[in-house]
């Protein structure tokens, strides 16, 4: 009974001091927090739109509890950043502050970042910072910075196009709901002008469509999240950020050129139409990293020349019958967040029949052995013609060379660089692209003079001997000066 007793004590006496160490907190200049960052970044984030929470731990490993007398913004409510320590907002009814904040020893507390900037009335983004200040109860002030630079955007909902407009702004435009053009209106954009489509927005153009951008002042169509998924990889790069450009039946004489489309979900979608009159002719523009299709045509009469239509999880370029021609193009297929992912090119006539596809000068290629699906039909015309091509496919028989002339057939067995081999960078892991042509590319000087464009995708001049895709690689001669 004895033994008992004075074991109870014991194990009382170890729970006392226990929580006395647990329950102490110091007054040492010694002891500090450690933060888990010491700025809390929110990169480049629109005016008015709020941004994505970012979080930060506050621990306490100094061997003593830690007692913040405050934690405040140092600014209060001037910058329109947005902060929660450990459960407590801190806005206008506490003083955007907190007070007697305790740390246990081995603890921790985690804190929470938002920010609305206000409008800066500048043309470029301006840096907004503010601190995040935590006094302890020895006196000592320690900070975290958080910083971001604001930019003023245009704002528009909704927007329904009735009668011939123009959009051209050098600052960035924020669309919500999406843009429809009505069938007898005509809708300019102009070069220099970027488009941010949120996530639910898109082009609806049932009368035309103009995008005028220049080699030097592209039109840029792009989602509206201007942050990062993770450090590496900004929301830019990732597919599906917003719906692309449908163009419906009633709609013809598009035309698009030196215009970026990326990160959609199709990149262009063409209803069937009446194939005797042109739907879209697409110029010197890029269709990149798309969710659905980055060009899909359905039984229209477009022509797409001196473009780049890459990396998508259905097909890069698919044809369902109609009248298409294709000239100085680059179809590359290595979309990244998927295995399962479509072909370079398709052209089909098992839904419409195929009246002509003319595929010139271009590169079809990417990481599987066969790029290139052709899809025939029993009872309608399913014409095509290649010329001067280089493609990712079994090489074809002699009995079909009437329509292949002066196709370059990759070479399959050479599966470690697959078709990469043809460019400047293609980095999967970091999501990372450039479809400029590699010294080492077969597609140099391989293109038909009589056929090629004197003009590439950035606008640079085509030599005597051009190449095959949409960029022409600018040769050194051997005094290192460009001919």
């Amino acid at each position: 009974m004895r033994l008992l007793k004075t074991c109870l004590f014991l194990c009382a006496l170890l729970m006392l001091f226990s929580c006395s160490d647990d329950d102490s907190f110091t007054t040492s200049r010694g002891n500090l927090l450690t933060f888990s960052t010491d700025t809390v970044s929110l990169d480049t984030v629109f005016s008015n739109v709020p941004t994505v929470t970012k979080t930060f731990w506050a621990f306490n490993r100094s061997g003593d509890g830690i007692r913040c007398t405050n934690i405040r913004l140092d600014h209060g409510n001037q910058t329109g950043y947005r902060v929660n320590v450990d459960g407590t907002y801190l806005g206008p009814t506490n003083g955007y502050q907190i007070n007697a904040v305790e740390i246990r020893n081995k603890d921790s507390i985690r804190v929470f970042v938002e920010l609305t900037s206000t409008q800066t009335f500048e043309d470029n983004p301006k840096l907004l910072e503010d601190d995040l200040v935590f006094t302890l109860e020895s006196g000592v002030v320690q900070r975290v910075n958080l910083r971001a630079f604001s930019w003023d955007a245009l704002q528009y909902n909704h927007v329904e196009i009735k009668k011939d407009s123009i959009i051209m702004s050098q600052k960035p435009i924020i669309i919500y709901g999406g843009i429809v053009v009505d069938s007898l209106a005509t809708l300019t954009i102009g070069a220099g002008t970027t488009l941010y489509f949120h996530n639910d927005a898109g082009i609806d153009v049932y009368g035309k469509l103009i995008c005028d951008g220049a080699p030097n002042a592209n039109v840029v169509l792009r989602g509206d999240r201007i942050d990062r998924m993770f450090d590496y990889l900004p929301y830019d790069n990732v597919s599906g950020q917003w719906k692309g450009i449908h163009i419906h039946e009633s709609s013809y004489d598009n035309v698009i050129s030196y215009t970026d489309i990326h990160s959609t979900f199709d990149g262009i979608v063409i209803d069937s139409c009446d194939v005797e009159r042109m739907t879209l002719s697409l110029v010197s523009s890029t269709v990149h990293n798309c969710q659905g299709y980055g060009v899909l045509a359905n039984h229209c009469q477009s022509q797409i020349t001196n473009c780049q239509i890459t990396n998508t999880l259905n097909d890069c370029l698919f044809v369902e019958g109609g009248r298409m021609t294709v000239n100085n193009t680059t179809l590359a297929q290595f979309y990244p967040f998927d295995a399962n992912r479509g072909v370079a090119l398709r052209f089909s006539a098992r839904q419409y029949p195929l009246d002509s596809f003319t595929c010139l000068n271009t590169l079809v290629t990417g990481y599987a052995d066969d790029e290139m699906m052709g899809e025939p039909s029993d009872t309608a015309a399913f014409n095509y013609h290649f010329n001067h091509c280089i493609i990712r496919t079994p090489a074809i028989t002699n009995e079909d060379s009437v329509n292949f002339v002066g196709v370059v057939y990759e070479d399959i067995e050479d599966t470690t660089m697959y078709g990469r081999k043809h460019f400047v960078l293609v980095d999967h892991a970091q999501q990372r692209y450039d479809f400029h042509l590699d010294s080492i590319s077969a597609a140099i000087d391989k293109a038909d003079v009589n056929t090629s464009l004197p003009l590439d995708r950035d606008g640079v001049m085509r030599d005597a001997a051009p190449d095959v895709g949409c960029f022409e690689r600018i040769k050194i001669d051997s005094n290192n000066k460009q001919p």
